[in-house]
């Protein structure tokens, strides 16, 4: 089936081109940043060097669908912060699948596989800026949030067309799962409604 900006609400053809049907349904992992993905890009330190960070509900909510959907989620940052610690817990990832503090990020990714016992063209990598192309370049498929980085934008897949920590990636998982036309969607759903 051809994809089109008009077939899936919230997200746009990268200069990539769409994801094809094989690529969709191979994926076992999606792979987010945080800062400027998960969320806006702001980092709050009060006077005591406390951080803190916007999360949207909604997005959460998407990484939740996700999981329903019987995809895997993890994060992977650059900085390290215990705001993302207490996000990860929430959203119900476990502590193998954050990994925080990754000035480089392709060998922590390709660990991460590894260790998952998964392949490159099993995963999804969202990231918005310079530190995250070598990942969307590797990765089976790339996502980013709308105003990202242009360099980046050129290296997607999948343009969302919210914003970093705005509903960026509530689009993408919503695509993601829709897009394989095989249930997983309608599963997500029925599970988080609590109908399964």
């Amino acid at each position: 089936m051809t994809m089109n900006a008009k077939s899936f609400e919230g997200v746009a053809e990268g200069q990539r081109g769409w994801p094809t049907q094989s690529q969709l349904r191979a994926i076992k992992l999606v792979i987010f940043d945080v800062d400027g993905v998960m969320t806006d890009g702001r980092i709050i330190l009060n006077d005591r060097n406390e951080q803190s960070k916007f999360f949207d509900v909604r997005d959460g909510a998407g990484v939740t669908l996700l999981q329903n959907g019987g995809i895997m989620a993890a994060l992977l940052t650059g900085r390290e912060s215990e705001v993302v610690n207490a996000r990860a817990r929430e959203l119900k990832l476990p502590p193998e699948r954050v990994r925080q503090g990754a000035k480089v990020k392709l060998p922590v990714f390709e660990r991460l596989l590894s260790e998952l016992k998964l392949q490159a063209h099993e995963c999804v990598f969202m990231g918005d800026d310079l530190i995250d192309l070598p990942v969307l370049e590797r990765a089976g498929i790339a996502a980013c949030p709308a105003e990202s980085y242009a360099d980046v934008q050129a290296c997607s897949h999948i343009v969302s067309l919210k914003r970093g920590g705005r509903g960026a990636v509530r689009t993408v998982c919503e695509y993601l799962l829709k897009a394989r036309f095989d249930g997983s969607w309608e599963k997500a759903v029925a599970q988080y409604l609590g109908r399964v």
